[in-house]
């Protein structure tokens, strides 16, 4: 009796997890990849659209997202969710992309900075003077 009871728990427990909403503001690559429609390149477009942009405030910004239109949207919107958007959570992830970003292109100013000159055709052309 407690076997069937576990079993009978079991398959109850397999099938709300199956059917719980994916907060694609917080779920990972692998969880955003189980989506119908939703393979390893699309699931790794929504995650850096959200690192650089910020949590989705809607299911519909998911359009947003390349490779996302509308057939896909309406066959995935009912297995997702934003959650609850918290606005102090929302700046604070914006601020990490934002500073994220300023530092890569700081380091790409000092990497051309550091590289040496490799116009070397312009260095030998004679100064021509004006008469």
């Amino acid at each position: 009796m407690k076997k069937m009871c576990f079993a009978v728990l079991f398959v109850l427990f397999m099938t709300v997890a199956a059917y719980a909403e994916i907060n694609i503001n917080t779920a990972t690559k692998d969880e955003l990849n189980s989506l119908a429609g939703i393979g390893p390149i699309k699931a790794e477009a929504i995650v850096k659209h959200r690192q650089e942009k910020g949590p989705f405030k809607s299911i519909d910004e998911l359009k947003n997202v390349y490779g996302i239109g509308d057939k896909l949207l309406d066959r995935i919107k009912s297995d997702i969710t934003v959650g609850n958007v918290d606005v102090a959570t929302e700046a604070k992830s914006t601020a990490k992309a934002n500073a994220t970003t300023a530092q890569a292109e700081v380091k790409a100013q000092e990497k051309s900075a550091q590289a040496p000159a490799t116009n070397k055709k312009a260095e030998n052309l004679p100064v021509q003077q004006k008469q």
